[in-house]
Parts: structure tokens; sequence; C-alpha cells
């Protein structure tokens, strides 16, 4: 079990961090608070092996990016800041200590970039990166210039991350390897707790014990937000309440403290009515579809009620949400085929996702290109999201994406896909990245739906199906480049 310890949040600030350099700092998580940094007016270096669409933002801002890991990339250099994924034997790592450099975890160097704020922390085993974008906009168009620094970059805005002039910060909380413990939030919203990261918590009462010892971190003078709609939600709301906190609820259950009724969902959006304390807020609208959305808009709003600002705010920035990049992202039409892209790999963010998208294909098919992400979440719910990607009509499976794993015999993707509750020929696995483009523009129809979904790596390939779509028609070729393949190595594309 992951037993990592972090140092609680305190007095630190961005300031005092000096030069900062992030190892891995084209990855979203880290490129966002490499962001954050420049923006704040600090220098900031990083290094990365592969060229990562954030960089160029990066660089343009300010920052040196190295392109590659070497010992002298720390020269100058205050504090080095690294992430989960970073190995302690890295040698960037081995070099910091030996030079006597501070050393921080990702989240304690954001947590420096936090102190003096009012932050708003957003958990919950899915629907963070989301709702922490909802609630970025709302304060947004609240007129308070929120920090912000989120797991993924707001579509059509470009940036995961931005140090606002205002009181509030809204971060993202992640609850992975327990670093949401060193935050002390003015506002906590947890989405939803279900059982993940069991290679951190072993079972889901330990996951459950951190979430409730996250919540008890908040300001006595803040607030909690849990969704009354969850079975974890409900069950921490209960523990806290009964230990005198203020937890706040949404959701469509009756007993809901903002209480959401006629949810709505098409391929046009969802919409929904509002009420609290025996007042109507009125109809929330947003264009993206999905009740998991309307859910997730839910928690926003109610943080604008509780922190006192406009709710007319929250209609009006809702309305206009464009969505999140790598949330149910279009990608690109290509002979009449629409190509999604979509984050999921927890079975019950699968399942959201596929049934929204179900909407979106109507009367045409739902073809999906998953990456599983991690061999134990694959191993530990196989059954689970076997069951979610059965509510396609054709499956496309690569590899799990399990960086650092030792697979063991009979781990894998082989056996989910023989988990899979569709008819063998219309589930397949495809051995290499470059075969998966291959085989959906064998399969794929006019009208149908195709998705990519799963790790990180998958992300990476819209634009190559699209490319393969096109090029049965014989209106192009599929365009050149590097792509990611599913081990993470680059592979020559097209």
């Amino acid at each position: 079990m992951n037993t990592a310890q972090f140092t609680p949040a305190g007095t630190m600030t961005a300031e005092d961090l000096g030069r900062i350099h992030l190892i891995g700092v084209g990855g979203v998580g880290m490129s966002g608070l490499a962001r954050l940094f420049l923006t704040r007016g600090l220098p900031v270096s990083g290094s990365e092996l592969r060229e990562w669409p954030s960089l160029a933002g990066l660089r343009a801002l300010g920052g040196t990016v190295h392109m590659s890991h070497e010992a002298s990339n720390l020269d100058g250099v205050d504090t080095v800041v690294y992430s989960s994924a970073i190995p302690q034997d890295h040698l960037e790592m081995v070099e910091a200590r030996r030079r006597g450099l501070r050393v921080l975890h990702r989240s304690e160097a954001l947590a420096a970039a936090m102190t003096g704020r009012r932050t708003v922390a957003v958990a919950g085993t899915h629907g963070k990166t989301t709702t922490t974008s909802m609630v970025t906009m709302v304060l947004q168009q609240a007129g308070v210039d929120p920090s912000f620094v989120i797991g993924g970059e707001i579509s059509e805005v470009g940036s995961g991350a931005h140090h606002g002039t205002g009181e509030h910060f809204v971060v993202e909380a992640d609850e992975s390897d327990r670093s949401f413990l060193i935050y002390r939030p003015y506002v906590s919203i947890v989405t939803n707790i279900e059982a993940d990261h069991l290679n951190t918590y072993g079972d889901l009462a330990n996951l459950e014990a951190a979430f409730a010892e996250f919540a008890r971190l908040t300001d006595p003078e803040g607030f909690i937000i849990t969704c009354a709609d969850d079975a974890g939600g409900r069950r921490l709301a209960e523990t806290l309440r009964a230990e005198g906190r203020r937890v706040w609820t949404y959701g469509e259950a009756p007993d809901a403290d903002l209480r959401l009724s006629e949810m709505a969902s098409s391929a046009r959006g969802v919409r929904y009515l509002a009420e609290i304390d025996g007042r109507s807020l009125g109809e929330i609208r947003l264009p993206v579809p999905g009740r998991h959305m309307g859910l997730n808009s839910a928690s926003a709003v109610l943080t604008a009620y509780l922190l006192g600002l406009p709710v007319e705010a929250a209609e009006a920035a809702l309305a206009a949400f464009p969505g999140v990049r790598r949330r149910f992202e279009r990608k690109g039409v290509a002979d009449d085929v629409l190509v999604y892209d979509e984050y999921a790999y927890h079975p019950t963010s699968m399942t959201l996702a596929l049934q929204t998208l179900r909407e979106v294909a109507g009367e045409g098919r739902l073809i999906v290109v998953f990456q599983p992400y991690r061999l134990y979440r694959t191993r530990d719910l196989q059954a689970e999201i076997a069951a979610a990607l059965g509510i396609a009509d054709e499956l496309v499976l690569l590899e799990v994406f399990g960086p650092g794993e030792l697979r063991q015999p009979g781990e894998g993707s082989a056996a989910l896909l023989a988990a899979v509750p569709l008819p063998a020929d219309r589930k397949v696995f495809v051995d290499s990245w470059e075969a998966a483009p291959v085989e959906v523009a064998r399969r794929a129809r006019p009208g149908d739906v195709v998705v990519t979904m799963g790790a990180p790596p998958i992300s990476l390939m819209g634009d190559q199906l699209l490319d393969a779509l096109l090029a049965r028609t014989g209106a192009g070729v599929p365009a050149l480049g590097t792509a990611v393949g599913p081990d993470g190595a680059a592979t020559a594309a097209g």
C-alpha cells in the first residue's frame, strides 16, 4: 500500500521557492503548475523527454525546457518539484538531494502557491477536472478573478492554470497518493467516492476514511459540499454532520440541500431546475450532454450560492461552458464519422460517458478505442470495466498503459477482452498503436461515433483516426507526424 507522506501546508509562499525546476514538466498537472508560477513572475525551468503540446506555451511565458534529464539542468536551481510518477532514484532527484536543494512533491509546491488565499478544493473519484473547471468559470463570471490549477485544460481557453488577482484559489485535489491531505481548504467539494486507487488505500473503507480526513481539514468558517446522489458522498455527509460540521449537499435526492428536478439530457446539452431552501434558482442549462455533467455543475452553483456570489453568474457561466479537453472532447468528423476523446478509465465514469455518447450517436453505432490505465485497476475492476465497455457496439482494445508496473501472468488486456460482453466479431485486441486507426477505418460506417478513451497517451490518437477515415475516401492521406505508442514511447505515425 502506498503510504507516502507529504508536508502539510504552512506559511511558505511560492516566492520562497526561488528558482523552480519541475521534473516531467510536460504532463498536464506539472505543466499547469509551471504555468501558474510563470504567470506569477517566478523563474521556472523543467525537463522532459518528449515534445508535449503544453511546452510551447511554457516557453512563450519565459520558461526554460530541457529536452533531456541531466544533472546540469539543476544549475542555479533552488527548488526541485516532482510528481508521484517520478521515481526516487531518478537522476535529477538524486542530484537534487546531493546538492542539498529543496525537493517538493507537486502538491507541496502547489500548497505554497495557495498560501494566503481562500482555497476551493475539488476532490472525488471522478468528475474532479470538469467540476474544478466549472467552479473556476463561475467565479470568473462573477468577476472575482480566481487563481486556479486544474488537471486539464478548459476547451477554447487552452489553459489549466492562471494566477488571478482575487482572494480565491480553485484547485483539483488528487486523492490517488494521499497528497490532497496537505491542503487546508476554505471550501471542500467531494463529487463522489468509489473504489479506486486501492494500491494506495487497500480497500474502500480506507479510501472513505481519507476523504473524511480531507473534509475535516476544511476551515471552520468555510463549508463542505458533497453529492447526495452518491452513496459514498451521502455517507461522508452523515459522518461529518454528526460531528457538527457544516455540510451542504446537491443532487436529485429529495433531501438534497440544492435540489435538482426535471433533469433532461440530449445531444444538445443538459438542463434542470434548481431549488434551495424553498427558493427557486431557475433553470440551469449546459451545452454539453450528460446527467453527470448536470451534477457536476450543481456543485458549482452551490459553491457560488454559499460564497454569496450572484447565482445569475453561475447560470451564465454554465450556459457557455465549453467543456474540458479530454472530457467529451469533439476531435472532428471524417467520412461522416464523428470522433471524440474522453479521459474516463474508471468504470463508473466510463459508463456515464458511454451512455452520453449513445445519445449523441442516435441511430449510428458507437465504436470505442480503449487503452486501460494501470494494471492494478484493470485487474481489480475487470468485471466493472468490461461491463462498461459492453455498452459499445464495437471495441478496439489496446494493451494496458501502466508505466513502472510489472505484468503478471493472466493480467492485461487479453483477460479484459475476454470479459467484455460483446460477440467475438465486434471486439478486437490490437497489439500496436499503428494498428488501431486501421482497425477503426475498417469497422466504422457513416453515421457512427468513435471515441478514444482511457489512459493519457490515447488522447494523441484522434488526429490519426481522422486521417485514416479520410484516407479511405480518397480525399486525403494520413498526415505524417509523431505519436505516442501504447507503452508511452514515441513511434512514427502515418
